[in-house]
């Protein structure tokens, strides 16, 4: 405990009164940004953020949201209009070819131009989830300003994912076309679209966004175990969109009550036959990686294969298929087991991506798909941005008409010692948070 006169630090915090001017401005502007949040929407949020950030000479600072298909950047306000609308709106700036946009794909900190540092484009990252960015006003900034930058996106990306679930305005703002009742449903059903580790990083893409009625991905972690599944419901209607959901929830409510990658199977096999009477079915993989050892489980139910992306080849996952889940045929399932090495991508699919074909009759293909993903990995792209630049690349391939949901999760495995907090930053695109013992002296 420190003695009275301060002389007793060995906690290593500074009594506000030792602190410098500016880090006691800082650490107040971040603190009552957080205690407005306990009783405000996400629509108040702008009005909070601008009162807040002139406290640390932060004189103007909006809150760009990307949109569903991440290719749009439109500012947060209290009532958007409702989606549908054609065009791009004057304050809406699009992903490719802007500053704000590669500030997003990049996960960079990055001048509005080489001449101007008095306006800055800032990634908005939750964990390494990409949610937008900042354009903050600071003029004349310096390195500790560039912290503070970094740190209010932070606390941002934090609040707007604590609020969005509950504001119809956030689902108005990132949404560009209306949305049928299916794809509402698993949009709010399924995980973050990135999500990483020391040792794993998952990035999942499901197009097309607003139509998907039949695929869903799920993934989630015990310990050292992470828990991968994909599934794709039969049919391109409402009732494809219930059969996916009852699958996902199946799987996890006996995943949660402990049982294996069999029994998990066999206890959706067995609630979607109940409730389908075998009318309906879902195909599926389901999966488990230990991320000490690269050891992975998995079993297919009708579904196409796993694989892996190892190098600068890639590696088919064979494994002996069972019939779909729901068809209600009680045969026994088939484990399978493989050894990751460290750099592999997981690749679990949905036929949408490969089977598709474009206006020629052209199939796209596992090999395209495939050669696609270890072209972009030499270039050194964050995981989530190359997704994002395949399912624009599938799209184009297809003029911009999916005949069937693309759906794909990608687990890149580290290997048993993971890899260095600044590597994993990398690969995400997470803007680093620079240690600021020194800039507030």
């Amino acid at each position: 405990m420190s003695s009275n006169n301060g002389s007793d630090l060995g906690n290593g915090v500074e009594p506000e009164e030792f602190l410098p001017q500016s880090a006691t401005e800082r650490s107040a502007m971040l603190g009552a940004l957080i205690s407005a949040s306990h009783l405000s929407t996400l629509e108040e949020l702008p009005g909070h953020l601008s009162e807040q950030a002139a406290r640390v000479g932060l004189t103007e600072v909006v809150v760009y949201l990307v949109d569903l298909q991440q290719e749009l950047l439109a500012p947060l306000t209290a009532h958007p209009p409702p989606a549908g609308g054609e065009g791009l709106r004057p304050e809406e700036i699009r992903v490719e070819g802007t500053v704000a946009g590669r500030a997003f794909q990049h996960g960079e900190v990055l001048p509005a131009s080489p001449a101007d540092h008095d306006h800055w484009w800032v990634p908005l990252v939750d964990g390494t989830d990409r949610l937008g960015v900042l354009y903050i006003t600071a003029p004349d900034a310096d390195a500790a300003a560039q912290v503070d930058m970094r740190r209010l996106a932070g606390l941002v990306s934090l609040l707007v994912v604590s609020k969005r679930g509950l504001s119809d305005s956030y689902s108005r703002l990132v949404r560009r076309r209306r949305m049928d009742v299916a794809t509402e449903m698993e949009w709010r059903l399924m995980p973050a679209r990135t999500f990483a580790t020391e040792s794993l990083m998952i990035s999942a893409l499901m197009e097309p966004a607003y139509e998907v009625c039949g695929d869903v991905y799920d993934y989630a972690f015990d310990g050292r175990v992470a828990h991968l599944a994909i599934f794709d419901a039969m049919g391109h209607d409402t009732a494809a969109g219930l059969t996916a959901n009852l699958a996902l929830s199946a799987a996890r409510n006996a995943r949660r009550e402990g049982a294996d990658l069999v029994r998990t199977a066999v206890a959706v096999d067995r609630l979607v036959t109940e409730q389908f009477s075998g009318e309906r079915f879902v195909t599926g993989v389901l999966a488990d990686l230990d991320v000490a050892t690269g050891e992975l489980r998995w079993l297919c139910c009708g579904h196409p294969p796993p694989a892996v992306v190892r190098g600068h080849g890639i590696v088919h996952l064979e494994c002996a298929p069972t019939p779909p889940l729901g068809a209600g045929l009680g045969i026994p399932h088939n484990l399978c087991q493989r050894e990751l090495e460290p750099g592999d991508r997981l690749l679990l699919y949905t036929d949408g991506i490969t089977e598709a074909r474009s206006p020629s009759g052209e199939e796209f293909g596992l090999g395209r798909f495939v050669d696609f993903l270890i072209r972009h990995q030499s270039d050194e792209l964050p995981v989530p941005e190359t997704l994002r630049r395949l399912i624009r690349h599938h799209l184009d391939y297809h003029q911009g008409r999916l005949g069937d949901d693309a759906t794909v999760l990608l687990a890149e495995w580290h290997g048993p010692a993971g890899l260095e907090i600044e590597g994993v930053k990398q690969l995400a695109g997470v803007p680093d948070v620079a240690d600021v013992r020194g800039l507030d002296r």
